[in-house]
């Protein structure tokens, strides 16, 4: 009676066992279906935005020379007569993402550095936070911060006279605080990732936390760091807000940041408001600019990539 019962209880231990593997892999199979369908997603919604792009743009370079689009220097599709060099856009755009990034990357690895170096863990905890806020601050805020606030700083340290209300020094300087929540969350965590043992020997032999910091810590976690540049000035070239608000509207091919620019979203933005006839080769010009900023915004993450296998060093 007893040997009975034990076998039917290990059946029915058995039974429950097998119940239980196949419904781990009813949901192991559900979960990488899902996590298939919105990779699927991500990559279709991918395609096609490129064969939106691509395709409207065909229609506008079928009337514009792609030589003249990239060399020339006046852009006035608005009026006549028409100029479609869009290097002033090309260039507002750059101007604002270089002021952004010097910003972002000097007070974004000056706060990595303090944080993974200096601070106390008590501390870490308190500031890592208050830093990421700021990125979640919405950009037209930010925007409106640079027109009335920072604005009027620039034009009492340089002089009315040669900072208008519009400049593209204002816009890059926001902009960098913007987006220096990104690179020192990134290079504080690259910085982090670095074994200690290589801390200890640099103090061993006799170096200071600074030296520690700026001569094994920055070299080790390199590729960390430029990978959290990259994606900082990623987002500071395709950024539109504080560029529409603070930057201007004036296709301005120049080096000087107190003068007004338009960059390339900006001008996108301009011409989506509704104005512009649809199918006309006004409004095709967004596509083409805005293809445009795809290749760049492509071409740099792929150098980023290039730079993050070539310096990346594996612990183990």
């Amino acid at each position: 009676m007893s040997t009975t019962t034990g076998l039917e209880s290990n059946q029915v231990l058995l039974e429950r066992v097998a119940r239980r593997r196949r419904r781990q892999r009813i949901e192991q199979a559900t979960v990488t279906w899902l996590l298939r369908i919105a990779a699927l997603i991500s990559i279709l919604t991918t395609i096609g935005i490129v064969i939106i792009l691509v395709a409207q743009s065909v229609g506008f370079f079928a009337e514009v020379s792609v030589w003249d689009f990239l060399t020339g220097t006046e852009w006035a599709p608005l009026f006549k007569p028409q100029k479609f060099g869009v290097l002033s856009l090309v260039g507002g755009t750059l101007l604002v993402a270089a002021i952004a990034g010097i910003v972002s990357l000097t007070l974004g690895l000056g706060a990595a550095i303090f944080l993974s170096e200096y601070a106390p863990e008590k501390l870490r905890r308190v500031l890592k936070p208050i830093l990421e806020v700021l990125a979640g601050i919405p950009t037209v805020v930010y925007g409106y911060f640079a027109l009335t606030f920072i604005t009027p700083i620039l034009q009492n340290v340089f002089g009315a006279d040669r900072v208008i209300v519009f400049n593209a020094l204002s816009a890059g300087l926001v902009m960098g605080l913007m987006i220096m929540p990104m690179v020192s969350t990134l290079s504080e965590d690259a910085m982090v990732a670095v074994p200690r043992s290589l801390r200890d020997a640099a103090y061993a032999l006799g170096a200071t936390r600074f030296e520690v910091a700026t001569r094994v810590v920055i070299p080790a976690a390199l590729s960390g760091i430029v990978a959290s540049f990259i994606l900082a000035i990623s987002r500071a070239v395709g950024e539109t807000m504080i560029v529409k608000i603070a930057a201007g509207a004036t296709p301005n091919l120049t080096l000087n940041p107190l003068e007004s620019i338009q960059t390339m979203t900006a001008y996108i933005v301009q011409v989506s408001l509704g104005e512009t006839p649809q199918g006309s080769l006004e409004y095709k010009t967004i596509f083409a600019v805005g293809l445009l900023l795809f290749v760049m915004t492509l071409v740099m993450n792929i150098v980023g990539r290039w730079v993050i296998s070539r310096f990346r060093q594996v612990y183990e």
